[in-house]
């Protein structure tokens, strides 16, 4: 069930909890598991290719999500969704969790550099 949304998709943090979960849980689901396993598979782990191809599939799920709950269905309704979480992200410890996991989904891990910058000392 949607939360009643407040004006033009603002929500509470609690109510941005609530979405997140949704998002998240319909992001782990057995059919958008496949969707961006195959997108990241066409990325082969490029961060320029994921955003090519694994950005575009996890916003169309997101998407789906979030337009139940005030936002308009199109990237803008993403980005406006993006914007409420990383406000609430610096207040609530289990927002800025979720948020985290959200977009370990789509975001290739990031691999730290090799300790003293990788240049052999002559």
């Amino acid at each position: 069930m949607a939360a009643a949304p407040t004006q033009q998709g603002l929500l509470t943090a609690e109510q941005t909890k609530v979405v997140l979960a949704e998002v998240l849980k319909v992001l782990s689901s057995p059919d958008s598991e496949a969707r961006l396993q195959e997108a990241r598979e066409s990325a082969c782990n490029d961060m320029g290719k994921m955003l090519q191809f694994v950005l575009p599939v996890a916003t169309q799920i997101q998407q789906e999500v979030i337009k139940s709950y005030g936002f308009s269905n199109d990237g803008e309704g993403v980005l406006k969704f993006a914007r409420l979480v990383k406000v609430y992200e610096t207040q609530d410890p289990e927002i800025a969790a979720m948020s985290l996991k959200l977009k370990s989904l789509f975001l290739p891990p990031m691999t730290a550099p090799p300790l003293g910058g990788g240049v052999p000392s002559s």
